[in-house]
């Protein structure tokens, strides 16, 4: 009642067959994406672009369980429909196929509903896990994991991020079919990068001078921040700040920190940014992956918070050294960043910046050491392209959506 999150997750789901039934023909010829939430979609997202490219008879139907992933998707240009999934059950799993009729379900990540794979395994439609990522921890390897061992077994092909992860599948001795294509979030980075607009207002800010990009920061990331750029007291470097959640108590606790900030608000607006200043602090969500590349030194924030961090491919994909807290273990990109030489962990256990200061002064300084970190970015991002091209050739191959 009082939870506005699970209030859009229930008002979501409202009348959904019969909203269904009025958006999707009888006769469409439809490829079924379910992704839990946004950073599921984000992984999806570049296999739903090149099937929708290279099957243009098809029609794309994408399905969320997270309001996370709805709400900010539900206008997504790259599907014909955009929907939640209703909940897991047999008759709702039968329902909703009957409608659909999908020619290929593809699920992404992390969803297994044991009713909808039951229904779509029996019903013999071609069903792939993409971009999947097994750890020991996981249900699947546990004495009681029994009902998503099964679920597994339903799929027809897995699609894992890493050999450990194929490792593990294969040995729970399922005759699973399994095999690794990698994560398609390089992919994806490596494409807006490419793609990356140019923002003459952050030119204009940045000029000849260093500058630190911090995106999706936390109020323990901007306070670290802040005491590391006190300590360095240097005029001549630039701090831009790109916010998680761009709400107006987090705006207003940044500018404690930071009085002598400046915003940054809107593409499309008159925006006054002069050289005069040293911090901005950018108050939109989509500008990010664009704004890394004006960077000498990205940091990426959530890495001081229990939850982890954020999505570190977005800075790395520049060919910048990428810096974040301690926390990203749980994170395989973040891990293999760090072990590429271009990712930078730093503690904070004082909570006084030391070590990020550190971090920031020796990669000013040293030349040497910051070119070294910036190419080891590069060609992590580079080395670990491909795995839409994988699974794409593999939908070919079988002729899933041709037969």
């Amino acid at each position: 009642m009082f939870n506005s999150k699970a209030k859009k997750w229930v008002y979501g789901r409202k009348e959904i067959f019969s909203r269904l039934e009025k958006a999707i023909p009888a006769d469409a010829k439809v490829i079924w994406f379910h992704c839990a939430s946004l950073g599921e979609f984000e992984q999806g997202r570049p296999v739903i672009e090149n099937l929708r490219s290279q099957y243009k008879e098809h029609k794309i139907l994408l399905t969320f369980f997270s309001p996370s992933g709805y709400e900010v998707q539900k206008n997504y240009a790259g599907a014909e429909w955009v929907f939640y999934l209703p909940m897991d059950g047999t008759k709702n799993a039968s329902r909703f196929l009957d409608i659909v009729q999908p020619k290929l379900v593809l699920f992404v990540k992390y969803e297994y509903w044991f009713y909808y794979l039951k229904t779509i395994n029996q019903r013999k439609i071609p069903l792939l896990l993409i971009s999947a990522l097994f750890t020991k921890d996981m249900i699947f390897f546990k004495w009681y994991g029994n009902l998503y061992r099964k679920m597994l077994s339903m799929f027809d092909h897995i699609f894992v991020q890493t050999q450990e992860s194929k490792r593990m599948i294969d040995e729970l001795d399922l005759n699973l079919h399994c095999s690794v294509a990698g994560d398609t979030r390089y992919d994806r980075v490596i494409e807006i990068a490419a793609s990356s607009i140019n923002i003459a207002e952050i030119e204009k800010f940045v000029g000849d001078k260093k500058c630190v990009i911090a995106g999706s920061t936390w109020p323990e990331d901007e306070l670290a921040l802040q005491k590391a750029f006190l300590a360095i007291n240097n005029p001549s470097i630039k701090l831009i700040i790109a916010p998680h959640e761009i709400d107006e108590k987090h705006l207003s606790s940044i500018k404690v920190i930071f009085p002598d900030c400046t915003f940054f608000s809107d593409l499309h607006e008159t925006n006054e940014l002069t050289a005069d200043k040293n911090v901005l602090i950018i108050n939109n969500i989509g500008m990010l992956s664009s704004i890394y590349k004006y960077a000498t030194i990205t940091y990426v924030g959530g890495g001081l918070k229990s939850s982890g961090v954020h999505n570190v491919l977005e800075a790395a994909v520049y060919g910048k050294p990428v810096l974040f807290g301690p926390y990203y273990h749980k994170y395989a990109e973040a891990v293999e960043l760090v072990k590429a030489g271009g990712g930078l962990p730093f503690t904070d256990e004082k909570r006084n910046g030391e070590m990020l200061t550190e971090l920031i002064s020796a990669l000013f300084i040293n030349q040497e050491e910051y070119n070294y970190r910036c190419e080891n970015s590069r060609k992590f991002v580079q080395s670990n392209k491909g795995a839409t091209e994988k699974i794409t050739h593999y939908i070919q191959e079988n002729r899933l959506l041709t037969n």
